[in-house]
């Protein structure tokens, strides 16, 4: 089967700032009860995924392009840019923050443990 990926827009995604494009590569249903989500995601300039945790699930994010923020569990910020991967393990909490003024661009996959 070959499709086109579905977009869906957020405003203040997980209690952050501005907005994001999820692009779902696999939709839920795709993960057959493995996973949330597997998305490029798009945030745009100046704005923020909130901190939120991961209950019985984890979400590593694959840096494509631009540049951010990442906030892990313990609050330490880290610059992040093409090729990184940031990983947050199952029942931590984590924030992505976009302070350019170029889209944040990566994957992001939300899997179960």
């Amino acid at each position: 089967m070959v499709r086109k990926t579905t977009v869906e827009y957020a405003e203040n995604p997980a209690g952050g700032t501005g907005s994001l494009e999820k692009y779902h590569i696999v939709s839920t249903e795709e993960l057959n009860g493995h996973g949330k989500m597997f998305a490029k995601i798009v945030l745009h300039p100046h704005s923020t995924i909130g901190w939120h945790q991961h209950v019985g699930n984890t979400e590593p994010y694959y840096i494509l392009e631009g540049k951010g923020i990442f906030v892990d569990n313990d609050g330490s910020r880290t610059e992040v840019g093409p090729g990184d991967v940031c990983y947050i393990e199952v029942g931590q909490s984590h924030s992505l923050e976009n302070p350019t003024d170029e889209n944040l661009v990566f994957i992001a996959l939300i899997y179960n443990e």
